[in-house]
């Protein structure tokens, strides 16, 4: 027993050690695509900031599509902490709350001028 010992190193990442360079290199590719992508595990204020996202993008007549990501490591990619989170165009616009339907049509009009 050592107590004083030196420490074993361990490798980390922000995936939990589930990451290879397969599945980074998948969730970089899907930080690259156009669009729009709420960021979350599925619970209910990430469904809550979905069905917002869905109901301006209604509203504004726009034919965007939204993919919702769940999957950890492409979450961590975008260094998103705390979600949900609203990606448009690769681009973390909001984190850590839900939405009102006002705020994502404001944040899509901002963005609309850059190219959505």
């Amino acid at each position: 027993m050592k107590l004083f010992g030196k420490k074993e190193e361990k490798k980390s990442c922000c995936c939990s050690g589930d990451c290879t360079s397969e599945t980074m290199e998948h969730a970089e590719m899907t930080k690259k695509e156009d669009g729009i992508k709420v960021l979350g595990s599925g619970c209910a204020k990430c469904i809550a900031l979905e069905n917002a996202t869905r109901t301006a993008i209604s509203e504004m007549n726009l034919d965007l599509n939204i993919e919702h990501i769940t999957d950890f490591t492409q979450i961590a990619s975008y260094g998103v902490m705390s979600t949900p989170a609203l990606v448009m165009n690769g681009k973390v616009v909001s984190y850590g709350k839900v939405l009102t339907i006002d705020e994502v049509k404001s944040i899509i009009e901002r963005e609309k001028h850059g190219s959505l």
